[in-house]
């Protein structure tokens, strides 16, 4: 059994807050799903919710929930991801992009093992085990002014780091598990062997995709290897375009110092369309600032 599945089944045994660490695509999620298929919290729900892809304003009620007419538009009452999770498993992804002004009530929740839904007046207890993940360094994040220490320490009680896929002794086992979800055979030898040669900067993420595109062409004689060939291609092009991305943003803070240009921020937007957690981290300040410049350039 590898490093990484003997830390898993022994989180699992346990009621203990685990962070899960690793690039993206490393497969964080499917080791939270494992620790709780394995973990007497089986029979109750796993709630996954992705902190970089919830609106700033919308976070307190997608934690705790509201109540009918707690605000415009509240139609009927929601018990937020926290008390969906009760019994079972509350998966936080990405943790590292949580708002710094959510971080507080997400401390409070886990202090209290309590919600406070909007629009009500008391706290409501709740029974949930918590796993969080983060590709992000939180250690700089704290420096950064980005992260809370205090929730860092409640967050860090059992941190496990996933392995990038061409790092794993278990390569093997995950690429047939993968290949099965398309194909009733094995992969043999040779197919194994091209793909353990491959850096997978995409991780087990990448790999799936690339196995879903050979089950496809397969049939019309497409070689793995040439698959992967036209992959390294476009990741090598990938990866030169995202170092000259990073030295421009570097000079560009160098030049701006305190925040961005506002038209260099719209430039940003408009190539990632529209998303702020990305806009931000190629910027390299916090969704936070993004968010403050867009409402003060757009009120």
């Amino acid at each position: 059994m590898n490093h990484d599945k003997t830390l898993l089944n022994i989180a699992a045994k346990s009621d203990a807050t685990v962070l899960l660490l690793g690039e993206s695509g490393a497969g964080k999620e499917v080791a939270a799903r494992f620790i709780h298929e394995n973990s007497p919290r089986t029979s109750g729900p796993f709630v996954a919710l992705n902190c970089g892809a919830i609106s700033n304003g919308l976070t307190e009620s997608i934690l705790e929930g509201h109540t009918k007419g707690a605000f415009t538009g509240a139609t009927e009452s929601r018990l937020g991801v926290v008390r969906s999770a009760n019994k079972g498993t509350l998966f936080l992804d990405e943790i590292g992009e949580l708002p710094f002004e959510t971080q507080c009530k997400l401390l409070r929740i886990l202090q209290e093992h309590t919600v406070m839904p909007l629009g009500s007046s008391q706290n409501i207890p709740v029974d949930f085990r918590l796993i969080c993940a983060t590709n992000r360094e939180l250690k700089n994040e704290i420096l950064a002014g980005r992260f809370r220490q205090d929730l860092f320490f409640r967050l860090n009680v059992f941190p496990i780091k996933i392995e990038p896929l061409r790092n794993r002794e278990d390569f093997e086992e995950i690429a047939q598990n993968l290949w099965q979800e398309f194909s009733q055979e094995l992969l043999d030898k040779n197919e194994i062997s091209l793909l353990k040669k491959q850096p997978w900067p995409g991780n087990v993420r990448q790999l799936k995709n690339i196995l879903q595109r050979y089950f496809l062409l397969k049939p019309y004689d497409k070689s793995l290897s040439e698959i992967l060939e036209e992959e390294a291609l476009y990741c090598n092009d990938f990866i030169c375009e995202k170092e000259f991305v990073q030295n421009m943003l570097f000079e560009n803070q160098r030049r701006y110092k305190s925040s961005p240009d506002w038209n260099l921020i719209c430039n940003e937007l408009s190539k990632n369309k529209g998303n702020r957690s990305i806009t931000a981290q190629k910027l390299g300040i916090s969704r936070g600032s993004l968010n403050y410049q867009i409402k003060k350039h757009e009120s």
